[in-house]
């Protein structure tokens, strides 16, 4: 690393900080029927959990003291180091590969949605992953992939389960959706969309809580989440929220145990 990476860094944050005020002026939830308004804490730096990269890139900064790049000055503020690492897999030869198509959980259904409802990240090495959050689509299964493929709707969640177990994932698990309603905790989550409606409990069948269940399990396992209900929440419950989802016809007791089972059964 040397004056070339702070150069194309200081582009790359310029570019992305007009992306992200574009996208801020967008919904971030899921909407297809209107519906009534109703830290786990790391080691952190600027109020945020630090990926590994972070660390990583922090140690290296301290080491290097004041090197070309002047790290002894950068290493004062740590909101700057910890942006620097985790804009590191934007610089040409850093991006991880992707396949096309390729799915996170297996027997997902690989159904992309707009590039506009979410954004291309490099989690949990720039954002850790210690939550996930659990949604309703007040609509049906094709109606809400339909919207999470409309650009204008600026959002989405990376799977949608069909009442009938059946689940699609439209986007990778590394990069973050616009599904929350709140940036942090987008970059945070992982986002699980469910058919139905939340006044309408008979929509949460057996077949979809055992299929959802069985993914929150391998999400937890892979990226480390505790299984409880700090960790595993409804949209209602992220700061700010506007919506009511999953709604009090959602079994939080039959859920969790089955999540702690099937995390129990893969273990």
């Amino acid at each position: 690393m040397g004056e070339d990476w702070t150069n194309q860094w200081s582009g790359l944050r310029a570019a992305d900080s007009r992306e992200e005020s574009r996208q801020e002026l967008r919904p971030e939830s899921p909407q297809p029927r209107p519906e009534s308004p109703r830290r786990h804490r790391r080691e952190t730096e600027a109020g945020r959990p630090i990926g590994r990269r972070a660390l990583i890139v922090g140690g290296a900064a301290a080491a290097v003291g004041g090197a070309v790049l002047g790290w002894d000055q950068m290493a004062q503020d740590g909101a700057m180091r910890e942006e620097m690492a985790r804009d590191m897999w934007k610089v040409p030869g850093m991006r991880k590969p992707r396949k096309e198509g390729e799915v996170d959980f297996t027997g997902a259904q690989w159904v992309a949605a707009s590039s506009a409802n979410w954004r291309m990240a490099d989690r949990p090495a720039d954002y850790t992953i210690d939550m996930v959050i659990i949604h309703v689509t007040q609509g049906s299964f094709d109606s809400a992939v339909k919207v999470f493929q409309n650009p204008a709707h600026g959002a989405a969640a990376h799977y949608i389960f069909r009442k009938d177990g059946h689940v699609a994932q439209m986007i990778r698990e590394l990069d973050v959706a616009y599904h929350a309603g709140n940036r942090e905790y987008n970059e945070r989550s992982i986002g699980i969309e469910h058919e139905g409606f939340v006044d309408r409990p008979e929509d949460f069948t057996d077949e979809m809580y055992r299929a959802s269940a069985q993914l929150t399990a391998r999400v937890c396992a892979r990226h480390k989440i505790p299984v409880d209900r700090k960790h595993i929440i409804g949209h209602i419950e992220v700061p700010e929220a506007t919506h009511t989802d999953p709604g009090d016809g959602w079994d939080w007791d039959k859920y969790m145990r089955l999540v702690r089972a099937a995390r129990s059964a893969n273990a």
